[in-house]
C-alpha cells in the first residue's frame, strides 16, 4: 500500500529517451491521497473483434435465456469468463442486405450502420464507424485517438463488385463514408508506432530495446514508488520487452519462410502466432493509456485463408457455402471455434491486469462478432454477438439477451454513451439498447 507520503503521479506520466516514449499503466501514485474514489477511475475502453464469413449459429447461440445460459461449442473457450459476458441475440444490419456485393456491404456496415458508400459519395457524415463517433470526442485525451489492427495481410479483392470499393473488405473502421482507417497488420509497425523506432539488427535477442533508452529514468522512478507500484511496472515492461523479442524472432522466421514480398517483414507466418503479438499490442496500449478505443481484425470478409493447424486446409470462405453439407459444416464450426480460442486469451489478460480495485476488463467494453451470420445465405439478422466487460460498472454482464429484429447500432450508441458520448443517431439506430445494465 502506498501511504499519503508517496510521491503523485500525473496519469500521463511518460518515461521519454532518445524518439522514445513510454506511456505508464495506472498506479496508486496516480491516485491522490485521500482524494474520492472517482478521482482516480480508470477511463472506460472500447474494442471490437471482427470475423468473416459469418458463424454456424446453432453452435453458437445458448439456448437458454438470463442468467445461468448455457455455453454452445463454439463459445466454449470462453466459459472461465461467463460471468463477465453477454451474449446478445438477435441484432442485425438490415443495411447489409442487398442483391450482390454482399461481403464488402457486411465489412462497410459493421460499425457504421450504413451500407456502403461509392467512393464518390458527398454524405461522409452518414458513414462515420462507431469507434470513431468516440474517437472524435475523446481521442484528444489519449496520444493516439484510436487504433486499427489487423491479422490478415492478404489484400482482398474478390468481393469488389458492384461498384463496391474494396476499402470496405479491408477496412471495418471509417473516418467518414469516403475515408477509411486500414488496419495495421504488421506488428513492428504497431510497436514502433506505441513506442518509437528500434535500432535493427541480425540477432533479435541482441537488437536494441526501446527500454535501453529510458532505463535511467525508469531507475529514478522506481526509487519512489510503493512496492506494489515497482511490480506493476516491472510486469509492464518485461512485457514490453517480450513483444519486442518475439517480433524480431518473427521477422527472422517469416524471412526464412516466406517468399519474398508475399508478407510485409514483421508479420508471423502462423495465424495463432500473429494474433497473440496483436492481442499483446493492444493490451499494452489500452493499459498504459495509449488509447481507448481500438479494432481488430481477425480476417477479412471474403477471407479465403486456411487454418491446418485444425488438420484441413480448406479455404474459410469457400467453406461457409456449404449447402448444408454436414462436412464443411463442421470445418466451418471449428474455424468458428478457432477464432474464440485466440479472442478468449485477449480476454484472459484484459482480466489479468489489475486497475485499482477493478481489473482492465472491468474497464472495458469488448464486442466480438461479426457482420454475417449465416454465410451460407449471407444472412445479415440475428448476427453473432458476445461483449465482454462491465463499462466501469455501467454494464452487468453474465447474460443471455435477446433482442428480436433490433438493430445492431442500438448496441452502439449504448456504448458510445458509456464512454461519455451520447449520440442521438448512427446508422440505422433506433435508440439505445435496453437491460444492459440490469435493470
Amino acid at each position: 500500500m502506498n501511504f499519503v507520503t508517496r510521491r503523485h503521479l500525473a496519469r500521463r506520466t511518460v518515461l521519454r529517451g532518445a524518439g522514445v516514449s513510454i506511456a505508464l499503466p495506472l498506479l496508486d501514485a496516480m491516485r491522490p491521497a485521500f482524494a474520492a474514489p472517482a478521482a482516480g477511475k480508470a477511463p472506460v475502453r472500447m474494442i471490437f473483434g471482427y470475423v468473416p464469413n459469418g458463424i454456424i449459429m446453432r453452435d453458437w447461440t445458448p439456448k437458454r435465456e438470463g442468467e445461468g445460459f448455457d455455453l454452445p461449442r463454439i463459445l466454449e473457450p470462453l466459459a472461465p469468463y461467463r460471468e463477465e459476458m453477454l451474449v446478445l441475440s438477435g441484432l442485425g444490419h438490415r443495411t447489409g442486405e442487398g442483391p450482390a456485393g454482399d461481403h464488402a456491404r457486411a465489412g462497410g456496415t459493421y460499425l457504421t450502420g450504413v451500407s456502403p458508400k461509392r467512393t464518390t459519395s458527398a454524405d461522409v457524415e452518414v458513414g462515420i464507424s462507431v469507434d470513431q463517433v468516440a474517437a472524435r470526442a475523446i481521442g484528444l485525451q489519449t496520444r493516439l485517438p484510436s487504433l486499427e489492427l489487423g491479422c490478415d495481410a492478404t489484400r482482398m479483392v474478390g468481393s469488389c463488385d458492384a461498384g463496391y470499393s474494396c476499402a470496405y473488405v479491408n477496412s471495418m473502421s471509417w473516418k467518414s463514408a469516403t475515408t477509411p482507417n486500414p488496419p495495421e497488420t504488421n506488428p513492428r509497425s504497431v510497436f514502433e508506432r506505441l513506442y518509437g523506432s528500434l535500432d535493427t539488427g541480425s540477432d533479435p535477442e541482441a537488437r536494441t530495446s526501446v527500454l535501453d533508452y529510458v532505463r535511467v529514468r525508469t531507475a529514478e522512478l522506481l526509487t519512489t514508488l510503493a512496492p506494489e507500484d515497482r511490480r506493476k511496472i516491472d510486469e509492464y515492461l518485461t512485457a514490453i520487452r517480450e513483444i519486442e523479442q518475439r517480433i524480431a524472432r518473427a521477422e527472422q522466421r517469416g524471412a526464412e519462410a516466406m517468399p519474398p514480398m508475399e508478407k510485409p517483414d514483421g508479420v508471423p507466418y502462423g495465424f495463432v502466432e500473429h494474433v497473440r503479438l496483436m492481442h499483446d499490442l493492444l493490451i499494452v496500449a489500452l493499459q498504459s493509456g495509449v488509447t481507448r478505443i481500438a479494432t481488430l481484425i481477425y480476417a477479412k470478409e471474403g477471407s479465403t485463408r486456411s487454418y491446418p493447424e485444425l488438420g484441413f486446409s480448406d479455404p474459410h470462405h469457400p467453406l461457409t457455402h456449404h449447402r448444408n453439407n454436414e462436412e464443411w459444416i463442421e470445418k466451418v464450426a471449428r474455424i468458428n471455434r478457432h477464432h474464440v480460442e485466440q479472442f478468449a486469451y485477449l480476454v484472459g489478460r484484459l482480466k489479468s491486469i489489475q486497475e485499482g480495485d477493478a481489473t482492465l476488463l472491468d474497464n472495458s467494453m469488448v464486442v466480438y462478432g461479426s457482420s454475417i451470420s449465416d454465410g451460407n445465405i449471407h444472412w445479415h439478422r440475428d448476427l453473432p454477438v458476445a461483449m465482454l466487460g462491465r463499462a466501469g460498472g455501467a454494464i452487468r454482464p453474465g447474460r443471455h439477451l435477446a433482442y428480436p429484429e433490433t438493430p445492431m447500432t442500438n448496441l452502439f450508441l449504448t456504448m458510445l454513451e458509456h464512454m461519455g458520448v451520447p449520440t442521438e443517431k448512427l446508422g440505422d439506430s433506433e435508440g439505445e439498447l435496453r437491460y444492459l445494465s440490469g435493470v
